[in-house]
């Protein structure tokens, strides 16, 4: 890079010679000789002479070796990191391995192949293709573990790749890379990818497989291994947790009818659908369908029989299989009435709320699976609970209803236990959803066990065999109703009486 005058310098943190003008050259060995320059390695020079060598380095990496390594290809890992990995970087080039060195950079030259069709340019250098960083990371032999993914790491990206793009993509991704090991020289590494290809596809013993992930798949159960990643945060979380022993005070006659009311009143007003609670107690107790609300109305329905009645309020399942019938079961009792939403069967198209993607469909069944697994490790009722309505959430496995059957099956876990069912009222939604989603999107898990703690404890508070009437003026005071919730919190029964 040539230096027309000296603000040049301070303008540019890295400079090269030897890009074939002379008197630039002298300048900057002038100014190298003067200390305004710091060297870093021969040809390549830095005007910063307050950070550390090896972050400008860092910072620099890629004009860096395409100075030093034209037309180089980044390959082995580096094909997919395309960044240094432990401060080391591969790249194939020419016919002499060598080794590079840098302050935070080790250069790993690998004699090979230069670029073929499918590797794409950067910057002076070739990222390797997906089809030649496949076969080259599966190369074995003396020193090339350090260079090459884990068979785990390289099965997940597999995995991701027939998850996303589907059979017919995977397929195809297959053939090119039969034709590129033809020409690399890699057939030895192609008949181990081939392999691994057809255990997930279902067509090959899954012996060929290594990682949980990759069995998962090939079992016809794969799963979403960042939600997965997610849960076993939320898991770590819940394990430290004490929680408060918040016995049920409404399990049985007017009690236990009064608590499924309410549960079920906000449970659909927090997901839009909303009555005045004098025209759900209509739908309720006196089974009348609100004009032009049939569906509207036999949503309350169901999620108050859910909610009332065996097995779907105090019978957990036991093991995988019957966690999945019963979300199914729940689900389709909730939303019998929509019958365009498909009550009761799992999602045939993807979801999101907002910006948040919640698990593909094609994930549902062996997330949920795996997520049920770390709800049976768990030994605190309140932590079960809270882990079962994360995992369905996050999941989110059916068309419509998810929060609802989400909630009941949390409800459902504390029943069995002896303990307070969880109300989440109109003026706690924000407090409840909020933590939800910073659980989601920054696998946080404190505000949500803090707010699903103080809930229950609230929910707890009150008398629920007292007349409904009364109960209602009860939950009033306490702001439960409010949906103003600029100017009205959540206020505990004792509090409100006081006032």
């Amino acid at each position: 890079m040539a230096i027309a005058q000296k603000s040049d310098v301070s303008l540019s943190e890295i400079i090269f010679t030897g890009g074939g003008d002379a008197a630039a050259d002298r300048r900057i060995l002038r100014l190298a000789g003067d200390g305004r320059l710091l060297k870093l390695y021969q040809g390549i020079y830095t005007s910063n002479l307050s950070s550390p060598p090896e972050s400008i380095v860092q910072r620099h990496w890629a004009s860096i070796v395409s100075h030093l390594l034209p037309q180089g290809v980044l390959s082995y890992r580096s094909g997919l990191d395309a960044k240094p990995f432990e401060g080391r970087i591969y790249i194939t080039r020419g016919d002499r391995a060598r080794t590079i060195e840098l302050p935070g950079l080790v250069i790993k030259v690998i004699p090979g192949h230069g670029a073929v069709d499918g590797d794409v340019r950067y910057k002076e250098l070739f990222l390797a293709g997906q089809a030649r960083w496949l076969l080259e990371n599966l190369a074995v032999g003396r020193g090339v573990g350090e260079r090459v993914l884990s068979q785990t790491a390289l099965e997940a990206e597999l995995d991701k790749m027939l998850s996303i793009r589907g059979e017919y993509h995977f397929n195809q991704l297959r053939d090119t890379c039969r034709e590129l090991a033809d020409k690399l020289g890699r057939e030895k590494e192609f008949k181990r990818l081939d392999g691994i290809m057809s255990a997930l596809l279902g067509t090959h013993a899954t012996n060929k497989l290594s990682s949980k992930q990759a069995l998962a798949r090939a079992a016809g159960r794969p799963y979403d291994p960042t939600r997965l990643d997610l849960f076993t945060t939320l898991f770590s979380s819940l394990r430290a947790a004490v929680f408060p022993e918040v016995p049920s005070n409404a399990e049985k006659g007017v009690a236990r009818e009064n608590f499924a009311f309410f549960e079920a009143y906000f449970s659909n007003y927090i997901e839009g659908t909303t009555f005045l609670v004098s025209e759900a107690e209509e739908i309720v107790f006196e089974g009348k369908i609100i004009q032009n609300r049939a569906e509207d109305s036999h949503d309350i329905l169901g999620t108050f029989h859910a909610a009332m009645g065996a097995p779907w309020r105090d019978q957990p399942a036991a093991t995988a299989d019957e966690f999945l019938d019963w979300l199914k079961s729940v689900n389709a009792l909730v939303m019998h009435s929509r019958h365009d939403k498909n009550p009761g069967q799992w999602k045939t198209l993807n979801n999101q709320a907002g910006t948040t993607m919640f698990v593909v469909h094609e994930l549902v069944q062996g997330t949920l699976r795996e997520g049920f697994d770390l709800i049976r490790a768990l030994e605190a009722p309140m932590a079960r609970a809270l882990m079962t309505m994360f995992v369905i959430s996050e999941v989110h496995p059916f068309m419509d209803g998810n929060g609802r059957t989400a909630r009941l099956a949390m409800n459902c876990v504390l029943s069995a236990a002896g303990r307070s069912r969880i109300i989440v009222p109109t003026v706690y939604r924000e407090d409840y959803l909020l933590p939800l989603k910073s659980l989601s999107n920054n696998a946080d898990a404190t505000p949500y066990i803090r707010a699903m703690t103080r809930i229950q404890e609230w929910t707890a508070a009150f008398n629920y065999s007292q007349p409904r009437q009364d109960l209602y003026e009860q939950l009033k005071r306490c702001n439960a109703f409010e949906e103003d919730l600029r100017h009205y919190r959540l206020i505990f029964p004792e509090t409100s009486a006081a006032a």
